[in-house]
């Protein structure tokens, strides 16, 4: 499996999904459709997550999801980034290049008022769900890897600060800040 059959694999769940916004939707669906396929593909699967989180492992995204959960663990930060790849890849895409492109996504506005949070923890447990579905075994020991690259010392700051990150993400801010 690779990018491009990854990401129709999450589109095809988010058109089976009730609400595509629901990232634990998606993820059951994707994962029932993941099950359908070769197991090889399904551990080819997991590699391409880890990849996309790998991806996503940035500051500047971290800070967007502090902003937009209230604060963020780093369990969290891997949730949100699960609740990311759910809303798809153009969403996915956008937000690694410039996390305040967040501001534009509906689930994200609608959520500011009430402080609900993005997270999609279940998005995680994607191609393991499907390889047990499909085999009734676990992911083989070793079959992915991922590597987080260095973080961006230059968002190294303090996320509680509220004037820095209005500077940063101003668009986010607007919707979370005050």
């Amino acid at each position: 499996m690779d990018i491009d059959t990854f990401w129709a694999l999450i589109a095809a769940a988010r058109a089976r999904a009730t609400d595509p916004t629901d990232a634990e939707a998606v993820a059951a669906a994707a994962s029932a459709l993941l099950a359908a396929r070769p197991p090889d593909e399904i551990v080819a699967a997991q590699q391409v997550f880890w990849d996309l989180m790998a991806q996503s492992y940035r500051n500047p995204l971290w800070a967007a999801a502090y902003l937009v959960n209230g604060g963020c663990s780093d369990d969290g930060f891997d949730y949100f980034r699960g609740w990311l790849i759910a809303q798809g890849r153009e969403v996915f895409e956008r937000a690694v290049q410039d996390p305040d492109t967040l501001a534009d996504v509906p689930a994200v506005v609608a959520a500011a008022p009430d402080g609900d949070e993005m997270e999609g923890e279940d998005v995680l447990g994607i191609a393991w769900n499907a390889h047990i579905k499909a085999t009734g075994e676990q992911l083989p020991r070793g079959a992915s890897t991922i590597r987080y690259p260095d973080l961006d010392p230059d968002w190294g700051f303090d996320f509680d600060d509220e004037a820095e990150m209005t500077r940063r993400l101003p668009r986010l801010a607007a919707l979370y800040v005050g």
